[in-house]
């Protein structure tokens, strides 16, 4: 019997100064203002739309990302939280998550932010060697990294995050290890350290960089977790690390498999309808002009994820985290029972990339080395 997740809201801000030659995210560079008051409305207009899929719960995260967020004003953000406030209650303990890029943040921006509602931060720093943002495109340079996290401290927000990059061009494993090292010195409560990839339909697929080799990046990986855990810092993902209660609430919520709203240009929105017994994903329109179009709906696409494909939907977001699966969570978010991924779990086993409990699954270290090839043991199962 499927049940009801916990429900969050994700809020997407399309505008960027400039765009990252690695970025396939959906961002547009700025041309002129901001439509801020006018973006804004539209945002709760589409929420509006989707309150069907609330079904009585009450938020517990909000994320808002880009694209640049912190272009937009703190009064916007204020508004915007008040207003959503109206329409769906939060959680006492709401996470309310602003993603923000250094060059475009400051200490009174910090503040201001703060007092709209935002409880944690997650700054967009990349590198803190000049060389190695500038090849990447970014606008901020090595210092503002710095200080939008010392303000992040001075002001005694809950939480912040620092997203780290490595596996850049020309980077060493001294250079990888050195901005590791400067962002721990900085006392942040989370890192998200992951390996650069190249996408497809970006600058750098078509530019093709050279980029560390395998072994250099394995030297890397290695010698990055086990600096990260003698300060303090938890894997509890495959990308996120954490000092003790500080893991980010929203991403725990959808690696858990739990519901999302998402209004803003291209979002994604996934909700459980229990007495329709079927999960449903839902896309926004991508392009800002066609989103703030009034003759237009804001919903691009809604599909029901159907029966065959929901234990790899599952897999693909659960298996990203450090922690047993359950047999009950699995039933309970899916509506599937046991014997329907019976043969995958079995491959899974046969290749010690998982371990079978009384009551749960674990992820081996293997499997955690060779996630995508478990994942993929999930593709195409029919349930």
């Amino acid at each position: 019997m499927l049940q009801l997740p916990p429900l969050s809201l994700y809020i997407h801000i399309p505008w960027c100064i400039e765009k990252c030659p690695y970025c396939d995210f959906n961002s547009h560079k700025l041309q002129g203002d901001i439509p801020e008051r006018e973006y804004l409305q539209a945002l709760i207009e589409d929420l509006k739309q989707d309150l069907v899929y609330v079904q009585g719960r009450e938020l517990c995260s909000i994320f808002i990302g880009g694209g640049t967020p912190s272009l937009i004003s703190a009064d916007g953000i204020e508004r915007l939280l008040k207003n959503i406030a109206v329409l769906i209650p939060f959680r006492n303990s709401i996470e309310i998550t602003l993603e923000a890029n250094p060059g475009t943040i400051e200490n009174k921006k910090i503040c201001d932010f703060k007092a709209a509602g935002v409880n944690r931060f997650s700054f967009g720093v990349q590198s803190f060697q000049q060389d190695k943002l500038t090849h990447l495109g970014r606008i901020h340079d090595p210092q503002e990294a710095k200080n939008a996290a010392i303000n992040a401290l001075n002001v005694k927000i809950n939480s912040f995050n620092l997203d780290l990059m490595h596996g850049l061009p020309s980077q060493t494993l001294s250079d990888a290890i050195s901005d590791l090292q400067t962002a721990i010195d900085l006392k942040p409560m989370h890192i998200s350290w992951y390996q650069l990839t190249v996408e497809q339909n970006t600058p750098y697929f078509y530019s093709q960089p050279i980029l560390p080799n395998d072994d250099l990046l394995w030297d890397i990986e290695e010698a990055g977790q086990k600096l990260l855990a003698e300060n303090g810092y938890r894997q509890y993902e495959i990308s996120g690390y954490s000092q003790q209660g500080f893991e980010c609430e929203h991403n725990l919520n959808y690696w858990t498999f739990g519901d999302y709203i998402g209004i803003g240009c291209g979002a994604h929105g996934k909700f459980t309808l229990p007495l329709e017994h079927k999960i449903i994903r839902t896309t926004k329109i991508k392009h800002p002009k066609g989103y703030l179009d009034k003759q237009r709906s804001f919903l691009n696409n809604r599909i029901s994820v159907v029966r065959g494909e929901i234990a790899f939907e599952y897999m693909i977001n659960r298996l990203r985290l450090f922690q047993p699966i359950t047999f009950d969570e699995f039933k309970s978010y899916t509506g599937l029972i046991l014997k329907d991924i019976d043969q995958p779990i079995t491959r899974a086993i046969d290749k010690k990339l998982l371990v079978k409990y009384s009551d749960h699954w674990e992820v081996t270290t293997l499997g955690h080395r060779y996630l995508n090839d478990l994942i993929n043991l999930f593709c195409n199962h029919s349930a």
